[in-house]
């Protein structure tokens, strides 16, 4: 009967213990920013699925910056970063964003090569909540 009950009370701290991980994960994934672009220019930029490593929780973000030649250098710099917080990261497409913070425009366009077309609409629905006062628009226009 000790034994049972031994084992009933092992079973439950590791489960709680495993809870608060997944917590502590969860408020992670919800800690990274949705949007991190740069605040003005013509730039590549892509769609990224992060979600908790054995786990359930995920979002889309996105990442954009005129530093990257091609989609894939902001990949192999977002990544590793991520990876680091215990999260997965997955690009689902990408393409270029137009930000005229003068206008308080954000144009969001075009394709990778690597990576295909992100779904413009989601990218910009991330863009609207960080930039409520912004125009925010997409078309699948290459240039």
């Amino acid at each position: 009967m000790l034994s049972v009950l031994g084992r009933s009370l092992i079973s439950r701290r590791l489960t709680d213990s495993v809870c608060r991980s997944v917590g502590t994960m969860a408020e992670a994934l919800a800690k990274i920013p949705d949007v991190e672009i740069d605040p003005e220019g013509t730039f590549k930029y892509i769609l990224l699925r992060v979600k908790v490593k054995d786990g359930d929780a995920q979002k889309d973000v996105v990442r954009g910056t005129k530093s990257a030649e091609y989609h894939n250098h902001i990949f192999e710099k977002v990544s590793p970063a991520l990876e680091a917080l215990g999260m997965e990261c997955k690009c689902l497409g990408g393409g270029k964003i137009e930000h005229n913070n003068k206008d308080k425009k954000i144009r969001v366009f075009g394709e990778s090569t690597a990576f295909g077309k992100a779904d413009h609409s989601v990218s910009v629905e991330k863009l609207k909540a960080v930039f409520g006062d912004y125009e925010v628009t997409w078309s699948d226009d290459k240039k």
